[in-house]
């Protein structure tokens, strides 16, 4: 592949995927067509042997690792030894689509509308990690060799959706520390670009910690006359206790709830100060007139800082407004982590925090995930950034970090690599919502994409 000129290679699988195109959306159809919801096993195990079909007919070694839960999918192919071991994860589970009657068209009958795809896993995930593996197989038919630029080891989650609690350890057998052959790098194509349009490499994920805090009163709820001042309120306990975990000015209250987080690197600090952002235009849109404290953040650096977030207050009270003493209060609540905080950690310090204000409220922890952090001055960072340009067609803006979280932090940390995000789909995909879509275009551009990415790894562009 190092005698090959890179940019006929990618010229050549643009032509691929062009005169390819009837086929290769209907490959997505077929695919959004097998249902795959991990949290209640719709479609399975039917969808871990298609996803298993799909990677063999893409070119690659099919391997199916049993996990206790839904299986990871594997599919290998060899490549040049100059060039690095690239680890591509997506995931083949999706959400539960809802409500039917909030759908356009049924969930898992993907329709065509307006230049878009629509229906349950279009964008998250199934159609950007097809792209990849369309791409590898773009690769081996135009390749001018039948080989891949790099060698690749292509993993799909059967479990993203409900956390991935099995996919570090499936990870950690199938690559073992003193193992010969070991991912270099990783790569994944998730969540959308950014609002403006343009093409994105992420180079980090926020971790996520949720929790309930539940506070009891009385065995029942009671006469707010009859009872006030005498019944205790259990109402009134939580939003004390929540006010004590964070301040009106959005401080962190929690001791040891930031332990481990890591300043900014100075090139994370110049990419977020490159990034567009029309603050105004963005509140509008939310019918919102002002940001959440502290005042003095900018817009991207809040997404790439921890935050604190209360979901839901409720008294369990089905909705009814009646004048009693509840006697169950609940807030659900999500902590984001970012780079050098550890979940463990976290939750430690909630606990801790909830023991020493108000031992009696009952602390419930959720679903959990790490943050993970590749900094811009990585070695490889400056090869997927020129192989996105390349296969995308426009300059990538660099995002130190997604808003929202994954479990990258599962394999870079069971493997020890740097990992880089090349999200493919539309800023409005409407992931995990009625009406998922990803624009057709975006899909097959993404095929050209992934490629770029491959080549430029290999030193061929």
């Amino acid at each position: 592949m190092t005698q090959v000129d890179g940019q006929a290679v990618l010229a050549r699988v643009g032509q691929w995927v062009a005169l390819r195109r009837e086929e290769l959306i209907g490959e997505w159809a077929d695919w959004i067509r097998q249902p795959s919801v991990s949290r209640d096993g719709t479609g399975f195990p039917a969808a871990t042997s298609y996803a298993a079909d799909l990677v063999r007919r893409c070119g690659l070694a099919p391997e199916v690792i049993e996990t206790g839960g839904h299986p990871l999918v594997l599919g290998t192919a060899d490549g040049p030894s100059h060039a690095p071991h690239v680890l591509i994860y997506g995931h083949y589970d999706v959400q539960p689509p809802g409500p039917p009657g909030d759908w356009h068209t049924p969930p898992f009958e993907p329709d065509i509308r307006d230049g878009r795809m629509y229906g349950r896993g279009t964008g998250d995930n199934k159609g950007q990690h097809l792209a990849q593996l369309l791409a590898l197989c773009a690769l081996h038919e135009t390749g001018g060799t039948g080989a891949l630029p790099c060698r690749v080891t292509f993993v799909l989650d059967g479990e993203e959706e409900i956390g991935s609690p099995n996919l570090a350890a499936a990870i950690g057998r199938r690559f073992p520390p003193d193992a010969p052959g070991r991912p270099d790098l990783g790569v994944w194509s998730d969540g959308p670009v950014h609002e403006s349009g343009r093409a994105t490499v992420v180079l980090g994920v926020r971790g996520v910690v949720a929790f309930q805090l539940r506070a009891s009163g009385a065995n029942s709820p009671l006469h707010s006359g009859n009872w006030g001042g005498v019944a205790p309120n259990p109402a009134w306990r939580l939003v004390h206790l929540l006010a004590s975990m964070r301040a009106a000015d959005g401080t962190m209250l929690i001791d040891g709830a930031g332990a481990g987080l890591t300043p900014l690197s100075a090139g994370e600090q110049a990419a977020l100060d490159a990034m567009p952002a029309d603050v105004t235009r963005v509140l509008r849109q939310i019918g919102a007139d002002a940001m959440e404290p502290p005042a003095d953040l900018g817009y991207y650096q809040r997404l790439s800082q921890p935050t604190f977030t209360i979901n839901s207050l409720t008294c369990e009270d089905g909705g009814d407004h009646r004048t009693i003493i509840p006697n169950v209060a609940v807030a659900k609540c999500d902590m984001r982590l970012t780079g050098g905080q550890r979940t463990q950690d976290v939750i430690a310090a909630i606990r801790a925090h909830v023991a020493a204000h108000d031992p009696a409220i009952e602390v419930t922890v959720g679903a959990a995930m790490e943050p993970q952090r590749t900094l811009p001055e990585t070695p490889y960072t400056g090869a997927v950034i020129r192989g996105a340009r390349a296969g995308l067609g426009e300059v990538p803006l660099l995002i130190p970090a997604l808003g929202g979280s994954l479990p990258i932090a599962e394999f870079a940390g069971a493997l020890g690599i740097p990992c880089y995000g090349v999200p493919l789909a539309n800023a409005d995909e409407r992931n995990h919502a009625p009406n998922e879509n990803m624009e057709v275009d975006r899909f097959l551009r993404g095929i050209r994409g992934a490629a770029g990415v491959l080549l430029a790894l290999n030193g061929a562009l």
